[in-house]
């Protein structure tokens, strides 16, 4: 627990799902879902629980095509990155073609509401922390969906900040102008450093809502195991999948 210049709050020695044995996990503050970090991949809890799901549901992952929505390089993004044959990544920037070359370099620019991507294009699709930033969820899932291949799985986070109750609006855009229904909010952005706008905070409703949208069935995953340095505030992980799930 806390040392005696009260710099570090929790320190454990296990096992991470992203580096591997012998993983040191040290929190700096209360908040483990920003500061307790892999000392050697520099991953977060919520990231550790995504490879976690990722090697329970789509084990074979290294041979998979895998598309991934607006990453931040550390942790499970650079895994896959570095030991997926298929993996690819995007951002939006809206002044540049869709479809086309995005400022940071090897991705694509793509709108996660209207992808340029073929149908069945990917085994999976990942996103982190996205669906809080987006104003038309309901196009967002339709399309993740259409890229995906049959038996395809999408594995997201997405901050439950309402948790039991009902999922709130906070922006909507009409036209070029964003309403504002909640006072303004940023969380941070990989590239961009003014932030990102919030425009939900989510509830435990948000696996009904996607299955409202189309037709991904799915669930929603909370571990806690802090021999995994999986343990912090909204970690759940949603695992949804096109088509039947195997019968058991």
């Amino acid at each position: 627990m806390a040392d005696g210049g009260g710099t570090t709050f929790l320190e454990v020695q296990g096992r991470c799902p992203i580096c591997g044995p012998d993983a040191t996990f040290a929190a700096s503050s209360t908040w483990l879902r920003d500061s307790f970090a892999c000392t050697r991949c520099h991953s977060l809890p919520r990231e550790r629980a995504v490879m976690a799901a990722i090697e329970m549901f789509v084990p074979q992952w290294r041979d998979k095509l895998i598309h991934e929505s607006s990453p931040v390089w550390r942790g499970v993004s650079a895994r896959l990155q570095q030991d997926a044959k298929g993996y690819s990544f995007s951002y939006f920037d809206h002044t540049r073609p869709l479809g086309g070359p995005h400022f940071v370099s090897g991705a694509v620019n793509q709108n996660i509401e209207s992808m340029t991507f073929e149908d069945a294009s990917f085994d999976l699709f990942l996103t982190q922390d996205v669906f809080e930033h987006i104003f038309r969820p309901d196009l967002a899932i339709r399309e993740i969906e259409r890229v995906l291949k049959p038996g395809g799985h999408t594995i997201m986070t997405v901050p439950m900040v309402n948790r039991e109750q009902p999922s709130e609006r906070r922006a909507a855009l009409e036209g070029d102008t964003v309403r504002h229904i909640k006072p303004a909010a940023y969380h941070g952005d990989p590239v961009n450093a003014d932030g990102t706008l919030v425009t939900f905070d989510w509830g435990f409703d948000v696996c009904a809502y996607f299955s409202s949208w189309s037709d991904l069935r799915g669930s929603m995953l909370i571990i806690d195991d802090l021999g995994r340095g999986i343990r912090a505030a909204y970690n759940e992980v949603i695992v949804m999948r096109r088509g039947p799930w195997p019968p058991l």
